[in-house]
């Protein structure tokens, strides 16, 4: 009988921090990643805050031939610590494959007219109504698709954000965001004259509450624009003027 391993005195090969994602995230693929800084019969440390890799990892390494060596409980997180094993090495011939396959995923989407001034998107298993393309009204049944636009760059930067600062081990109290934008003719927009509906400009302010040296914050923030895919994208057609404030 194989004696237990004292998790306390394992010395890892290499360390890598999930922050708050989950194995169906992309996390596996960056545990592959990391995986090859590990050699043969080294050990690996992951680092985790999402609560469901308990339960999700342990199987995903009896299935690719890892040896699962258990977890501790740290401040905040916890290490799981896994060991590499000579049978991992077939999986990891399929890692640059899994990679390009990755690349080429798309995300799909289809909507229909479901009323009046009203569309219905259906995307996997969620369903967004979206309202009459512009209202002055101070409150309606849905929102525009312009404010979806502005929400989802939101709620992009926010959320990614939340999980930069967590990998980095920075430890952040709120995360708050105020988005607004506007078009260079709205009159347009709604088919009232000629003219661009195109955005002349979008600002957002980003206030995080932390205590953490505000160069890793704010490089932690650089970091979260730069992988942004709808603030990368909108940056090559709107001037999109962003600022973050730190409390």
């Amino acid at each position: 009988m194989t004696d237990p391993i004292n998790l306390e005195s394992i010395q890892p090969d290499h360390v890598f921090d999930g922050g708050d994602l989950d194995c169906g995230s992309g996390l596996i693929l960056l545990i592959r990643e990391n995986m090859l800084k590990v050699p043969e019969r080294g050990i690996f440390e992951m680092r985790s805050r999402e609560t469901t890799v308990r339960s999700d990892l342990p199987p995903w390494c009896r299935m690719v031939g890892l040896e699962y060596l258990g977890s501790l409980e740290a401040d905040g997180f916890t290490r799981y610590f896994v060991r590499r094993t000579a049978k991992a090495a077939e999986q990891e011939k399929s890692l640059e494959k899994d990679k390009s396959r990755a690349k080429e995923y798309e995300w799909r989407a289809r909507a229909r007219s479901t009323g009046s001034l009203r569309s219905t998107v259906y995307c996997r298993n969620f369903s967004i109504e979206v309202g009459q393309p512009a209202s002055f009204e101070t409150s309606d049944k849905n929102p525009s698709a312009v404010e979806y636009l502005l929400a989802a760059l939101a709620g992009d930067l926010t959320t990614g954000f939340a999980t930069e600062c967590s990998k980095s081990n920075l430890s952040v109290d709120d995360i708050e965001m105020t988005i607004s934008g506007k078009l260079n003719n709205i009159l347009a927009h709604l088919g009232l004259e000629e003219g661009d509906p195109s955005f002349a400009a979008i600002e957002m302010k980003c206030f995080v509450s932390s205590f953490e040296d505000e160069a890793k914050v704010r490089d932690a923030w650089d970091r979260t624009v730069k992988r942004s895919p709808l603030a990368a994208t909108l940056k090559k057609a709107v001037d999109l003027r962003m600022k973050l404030s730190i409390v």
